[in-house]
């Protein structure tokens, strides 16, 4: 089963990254500072849409840098690419095969903006077409539902935004990040216990907010994609408007809830969850609200820019359990293939 294994691999992927990567992302660094962009748009699709989504809170929280998400189909459907000016242009994907995504940093290319592709293949045609290009160094993917390498993107762009914030602090954080990944994996294990307790659950919601806002629409992505449920991720805050609404007894939401600044709000959502007789299933590392949790989802202390790439291993290990309760095919799940060309 190439999905538990490539969970599995995720330490060594991340540990690999800051090792080795770090000189090819100092020159990528050296560039973007050189070119002093006002404002980053990224392009993706997919899983990798949700490794855009933490560089929004990332990028904008450590460099003070607004993040806009591309709409690729101006460039491809409807050829009527935006101006892009004085920007940075980044393309996300894992094969690097992304035709519309391929075809904005082609346009960026024209229009003068600074372009980067981040991929996990050197020669694939987005490394090919971008200016820089800085690879997931994860080795081949074999699962089609991504694992390794959404762990590895969410590292490249901590790279990034260290190397550009020229911060010790958070490059002594993300330096102790592999031990962290490694923890969370051991602290993970007890879901194999109690996964068939949800083996019959037909809906799913996935709730983040601020760096974890990415974590709970991906989360949401691999059981949707593993076991064909209805499963959505929100914002904590965009639930509270209408969405809850939903919620009656027995429902089972996740709560995506590690320390730091909206932990409030997430503490405040699982009391009104249990209220409703949702069943909650908590990410954290808050030992209080671990204890609240109908089934709790422990995660390691840390800073909490850095954890949404430990807080979607929980929900990785979940899925592929679903899908084990389920009989499910676990690498190729029906209708889907490792690599989608979009036009």
């Amino acid at each position: 089963m190439y999905l538990e294994k490539e969970i599995a691999e995720q330490p060594t992927v991340i540990e690999r990254l800051i090792s080795e990567g770090m000189t090819n992302t100092e020159k990528v660094v050296t560039a973007i500072q050189a070119f002093e962009p006002s404002y980053v748009c990224i392009a993706a699709r997919g899983t990798s849409d949700n490794a855009a989504r933490y560089a929004q809170y990332l990028f904008g929280n450590a460099l003070k840098l607004p993040v806009m998400l591309a709409t690729p189909s101006l460039h491809t459907i409807y050829e009527t690419p935006p101006h892009f000016g004085k920007v940075l242009v980044i393309g996300i994907s894992q094969s690097g095969k992304a035709e519309d995504v391929r075809q904005v940093l082609q346009d960026a290319n024209e229009q003068g903006a600074l372009t980067l592709a981040i991929t996990n293949f050197d020669d694939s045609p987005m490394a090919q077409t971008a200016a820089y290009h800085l690879p997931l160094l994860a080795e081949q993917e074999f699962s089609v539902a991504a694992t390794k390498t959404y762990t590895a993107q969410l590292t490249v762009i901590a790279m990034l935004a260290t190397l550009l914030a020229e911060s010790d602090t958070m490059m002594s954080e993300l330096k102790v990040l592999p031990a962290h990944v490694s923890e969370t994996l051991t602290l993970s294990e007890g879901i194999t216990s109690w996964a068939e307790r949800y083996r019959y659950m037909d809906k799913f919601v996935v709730l983040g907010r601020g760096f974890n806002y990415a974590t709970a629409f991906e989360i949401s992505l691999k059981v949707k994609e593993l076991t064909y449920i209805a499963s959505e991720g929100y914002s904590e805050a965009d639930f509270r408007h209408g969405p809850i609404a939903v919620v009656n007894s027995g429902f089972p939401v996740m709560l995506v809830a590690p320390q730091g600044k909206v932990f409030a709000g997430m503490a405040d959502m699982r009391e009104k969850l249990s209220e409703r007789n949702a069943e909650t299933l908590i990410v954290s590392n808050d030992a209080g609200l671990l204890e609240q949790a109908t089934k709790p989802l422990p995660l390691p202390t840390l800073p909490e820019w850095l954890s949404p790439i430990v807080g979607v291993i929980p929900g990785q290990i979940f899925g592929m359990q679903q899908a084990i309760a389920r009989g499910l095919e676990i690498d190729k799940p029906r209708g889907l293939s490792k690599v989608t060309i979009t036009q």
